[in-house]
């Protein structure tokens, strides 16, 4: 197979989930965070562990955080 190892057209292409959410938690801060995505692991007792494993196994909440990140990464270029 000669498949290219890059994907250009994938904004997310490594970058991982846990990166994603260190750099979500870093701008925003727990509390605004359980603000914006509105998550019960972002909310109480927040941890980034917990919050990874929910994230994992719950795909609607992965797709709003990675959107989320998209759209504070693409605001912060301009």
């Amino acid at each position: 197979m000669n498949e290219p190892s890059t994907q250009p057209n994938n904004p997310l292409h490594g970058i991982t989930l846990k990166m994603i959410l260190e750099y979500l938690i870093d701008y925003y801060g727990w509390e605004e965070l359980s603000e914006k995505i509105r998550i019960r692991c972002f909310k109480e007792n927040p941890s980034l562990n917990s919050s990874l494993t929910f994230l994992r196994k719950t795909p609607w909440a992965r797709t709003k955080v990675e959107d989320l990140y998209l759209w504070l990464v693409s605001k912060n270029k301009h």
